[in-house]
């Protein structure tokens, strides 16, 4: 069964407990500009800017994605430390890459400057990638 990514503008109950677990070991860096965890997930829902990972139901991976004109970004991308190194993430930029195409518009990565695992994501897919601004 492949990996479903979908937006997420409304989440179950095990949605938020799957994004928690997601979010909860992610390094300080990629929350920002967020207060943690919980503050980024309620943003984002709130915005309706979060697109997620679903497998068997729970959510393995999600993603934020700013949409403008021309150019969405791709940011805050976390997979569930147990699902790590699975291809979660590069199912998200994929789809993300294909929601952006039927929109006519370019996607970008969006990380603060200097983090290798952004840059290396990028340059593994062939996205661009922006320096987040501080």
């Amino acid at each position: 069964m492949p990996i479903i990514v979908e937006p997420l503008n409304e989440a179950t109950y095990q949605d938020q407990q799957d994004l928690q677990k997601i979010y909860r070991d992610a390094p300080h860096w990629l929350l920002a500009p967020f207060n943690g965890e919980l503050a980024l997930i309620e943003g984002c829902l709130k915005d309706g800017s979060l697109i997620a990972g679903r497998f068997n139901d729970r959510l393995l991976g999600a993603a934020r994605l700013t949409r403008q004109q021309d150019l969405w970004h791709l940011s805050q991308i976390c997979v569930r430390k147990i699902t790590r190194r699975r291809g979660v993430a590069e199912r998200l930029v994929n789809e993300a890459q294909k929601m952006a195409s039927q929109a006519g518009a370019t996607l970008h990565l969006l990380a603060p400057a200097g983090h290798l695992e952004a840059q290396a994501l990028a340059a593994k897919l062939n996205v661009p990638l922006d320096v987040q601004p501080t």
